[in-house]
């Protein structure tokens, strides 16, 4: 049941986070249909080629696609003056998104029984996976690439996870609410990861 929960709220979130941007970067609708399934899809396909589990799985998820094209649907129909508000909504969704799919691969790679490294890569890449590949067909640089903390928060998720610290219904749902409350925070506060720049300063 946890499992499914975690599925349908983060293929709705990721969705609606894919819908925002083709919109913010006015593709038309087709391209709005092809970004919001690539970031609601996009983390599972590339965990499943990197832990053993053949890509065609993806296709046997047909009530997550419907969900995800209900939901791309209903964000394309939202007004403008929702929409103007993307930087906010569309934060908080991906938050969501990353928080729910991280916790899902971190679950899925633990009950393959693989070690703790593979369950903190499989929750990394369906956290942030779909984001990566929307963000590159945005022609954006990936949110996870930059100083701006992101992909730590599924790296946690994959440690309590791997560690069998968080296991119980109970405890994954306060993991996923804890996870969004912090990646929240650190875009409304700015909290930044070290960086080492390269460049030559101005002289």
């Amino acid at each position: 049941m946890t499992w499914d929960v975690l599925s349908i709220i983060g293929t709705i979130a990721f969705a609606i986070s894919g819908a925002f941007i083709a919109m913010e970067e006015e593709y038309d609708i087709l391209g709005v249909y092809i970004l919001g399934i690539v970031t609601a899809f996009g983390g599972g396909a590339i965990r499943n080629l990197l832990i053993g589990v053949p890509v065609s799985a993806l296709w046997e998820q047909g009530l997550f696609f419907q969900i995800a094209l209900l939901s791309i649907t209903a964000t394309f129909l939202f007004p403008n003056s929702i929409l103007k508000q993307w930087k906010r909504w569309g934060n908080f969704s991906d938050a969501i998104g990353l928080s729910a799919f991280a916790i899902q691969g971190a679950l899925y790679a633990t009950n393959m029984n693989h070690p703790l490294s593979a369950v903190i890569v499989a929750a990394v890449l369906t956290g942030s996976g779909g984001g990566i590949i929307r963000d590159l067909l945005a022609r954006r640089k990936p949110t996870v690439l930059k100083d701006e903390i992101y992909a730590v928060w599924a790296i946690i998720a994959g440690l309590i996870i791997g560690l069998h610290i968080a296991s119980t219904p109970l405890e994954l749902y306060t993991l996923f609410v804890l996870l969004v409350a912090l990646r929240v925070l650190s875009y409304i506060y700015k909290w930044r990861l070290p960086i080492k720049s390269m460049r030559q300063p101005n002289v």
